[in-house]
């Protein structure tokens, strides 16, 4: 548990380290996160001495991490960007509207059949985007690129059925390619090594940033139960909320909370739900056990 809420706590905190790098620009910040992550899982790996997977990789498999590095790499630019321009509530509802997208894959692709109360939190998640596209005067597409891209990501990544740390060696090394050519053409447009030391020790440690919480979330999803993990999901969206609210000062004017609190009441909808199912599906198994 312990575990699981340190890495969750280290995704809430980044709206705090990105906007330390300005002023690089979103691309270059992306760049250098995806060459110095790969750099850092690299030494973990070296470390454990752990390489007997990448024979049993196979065509599949890395088709599938493929997709997972540009989704990723997708998500990682559009976030780095909105907490560097002053998007982090907004960024914060992509990663509350999350687990509803992730519901609505499992309607579209498993052809799963939702619940009444499943539904009726999909019926508020729709009325929070429709209330905030009229608030911001656009569709929160940084929300809904955050939020589909992880969702997608997720949903690769259960296919792929690869440990943490393998996985993001091979997502991270996809990438390392075009990611080291943008830093290299960048020329006298580059932030790196022109701003200090302290600069550059805060773009290598991106990839100790994004390797780290990686690492504990492994630890935590192996030991504890599904339902445990999937409440500490809300404390990331909740301290990247509370940073641009309270730290960054973002405007919330009273349509934005509407739309907030819907999506909330959303959550609050879908979680009760599924502990219910959860504890009744346990009850049916438990009961004739008893019986016998």
């Amino acid at each position: 548990m312990l575990a699981g809420a340190a890495a969750y706590g280290l995704w809430g905190l980044f709206p705090l380290y990105w906007p330390l790098l300005k002023p690089a620009g979103a691309v270059e910040i992306l760049a250098h996160r995806i060459l110095w992550s790969l750099v850092a899982v690299g030494v973990l790996l070296l470390v454990a001495r752990n390489w007997a997977w990448i024979r049993s990789l196979g065509w599949r498999r890395l088709g599938l991490l493929t997709v997972a590095s540009v989704t990723i790499s997708i998500n990682w630019g559009v976030y780095i960007y909105s907490v560097n321009s002053g998007h982090t509530l907004e960024a914060a509802l992509g990663y509350f509207i999350n687990p509803l997208i992730s519901v609505l894959f499992g309607v579209v692709i498993f052809r799963e059949r939702l619940r009444a109360w499943q539904w009726a939190a999909m019926g508020l998640g729709a009325a929070a985007v429709g209330v905030l596209t009229v608030d911001y005067g656009r569709p929160p597409w940084i929300a809904l690129t955050l939020a589909g891209s992880f969702a997608v990501y997720g949903l690769v990544k259960k296919f792929a059925a690869m440990p943490s740390a393998e996985s993001l060696a091979v997502e991270t090394a996809v990438m390392a390619a075009p990611a080291l050519v943008f830093v290299l053409t960048l020329g006298g447009d580059a932030t790196f090594g022109t701003r200090g030391l302290g600069h550059v020790a805060l773009f290598v440690g991106a990839g100790v940033v994004t390797a780290l919480p990686l690492m504990l979330f492994n630890a935590a999803a192996t030991r504890i139960p599904m339902s445990a993990l999937g409440m500490l999901q809300y404390l990331a969206p909740v301290l990247q909320f509370l940073i641009g609210y309270l730290v960054q000062h973002e405007e919330m004017p009273a349509s934005r909370w509407a739309g907030f609190l819907l999506v909330w009441t959303a959550l609050v909808v879908l979680t009760s739900d599924g502990l219910w199912a959860g504890r009744r599906a346990r009850r049916a198994l438990v009961e004739p056990a008893i019986a016998r």
